[in-house]
């Protein structure tokens, strides 16, 4: 069983009186430092100067460039995109890193993988949300929030999970439940989730299901019905409810052609790829791929993306959001 902590076990206590920086103003970095703030912490922001500085400073925070906010800082959450998180460590963290400091991560990629290796006098812990910055923030106001993951890679001071937690606690994650685990298995398990099934696998589930109605000769509007927008709503089921769940509020029809089709579609040929391109990920092998792609410039991202763009479901697609939403 995995070990979970909720509200009542977790104390704010570590991070009161502390200066955390959180690093970077994205959707993430945004909506953990306004819960934080909300939490009663006293926060501040590192960016460049721009959009995101521009913004931090509406929202009311002492802002200041990565290295300066690292300077000052107790507590330093890094929510930089992993594959700019690198050389910023290097040319503005790592120069103002304060022995004794807390280094939180969102997502364990950069120091799973070797690409970040702090010093050992600070720690370095993960809270990951499992949920994008907007529901991060949004459910905070609700008075809910998004489950999370914690960790930690690096114990210099003895309590680098209680500073884990405390953060935890802050951004509204313990509301809802969170686990401990490794920066491996979250990692690991992140990517191979992405690519196999929520990302990769759901898109080419959607893509294939539509391009079989349409090379059968029906309508490709009815078709994105069956395949993309009717996908959401049984989602949305599975979410709420569970598969069983969700069976039992779907018609009697599409829950026996589900249970009796679904498994010759998706047999056991699927599950042995999806093992496969999983040890790549365990192996390291994806991580090496990506980062000689990112480090060749984002030619090949951008043909893939092209590639997506240009598939005629998603001409079909516009047509209809702006049917049923007046907008793509």
């Amino acid at each position: 069983m995995a070990k979970m902590y909720t509200d009542e076990d977790v104390s704010l206590d570590p991070l009161r009186g502390k200066t955390v920086a959180v690093i970077g103003y994205g959707i993430q970095g945004r909506a953990q430092a306004l819960n934080l703030r909300d939490s009663g912490l006293n926060v501040i922001v590192g960016v460049r100067k721009g959009k995101s500085w521009d913004r931090a400073v509406e929202d009311g925070f002492q802002v200041f460039e990565v290295g300066e906010a690292v300077s000052k800082a107790d507590v330093i959450l890094y929510l930089l995109p992993d594959m700019v998180q690198p050389d910023v460590w290097v040319s503005q963290v790592e120069p103002n890193l304060r022995d004794g400091s807390v280094v939180d991560f969102a997502h364990g990629f950069t120091i799973h993988y070797g690409l970040i290796k702090p010093k050992g006098s600070v720690d370095v812990v993960m809270v990951a949300p499992k949920a994008p910055g907007a529901a991060v923030r949004e459910e905070y106001l609700r008075g809910r929030g998004v489950p999370a993951l914690v960790a930690v890679h690096q114990d210099s001071s003895g309590s680098a999970m209680a500073h884990a937690l405390a953060i935890a606690k802050g951004i509204g994650a313990t509301r809802a439940g969170v686990i401990e685990t490794t920066f491996a298995e979250e990692t690991e398990t992140d990517l191979i989730g992405e690519q196999n099934v929520l990302v990769g696998g759901l898109m080419e589930l959607i893509l294939k299901g539509w391009e079989t109605l349409v090379d059968m000769g029906y309508q490709p509007e009815v078709a994105y019905f069956e395949a993309l927008n009717e996908a959401k709503l049984i989602m949305d089921l599975i979410w709420r409810y569970g598969m069983k769940g969700m069976l039992e509020r779907v018609s009697v029809t599409a829950r026996y052609g589900g249970l009796t089709v679904g498994p010759k579609v998706l047999d056991d040929g699927v599950k042995d790829r999806m093992r496969r391109y999983a040890e790549r990920v365990v192996s390291g092998e994806f991580a090496n791929e990506w980062i000689k792609v990112y480090r060749n410039g984002s030619g090949r991202l951008e043909e893939l993306m092209k590639r997506v763009e240009e598939h005629p479901i998603e001409e079909v697609g516009r047509r209809m959001r702006r049917l049923i939403f007046g907008k793509e």
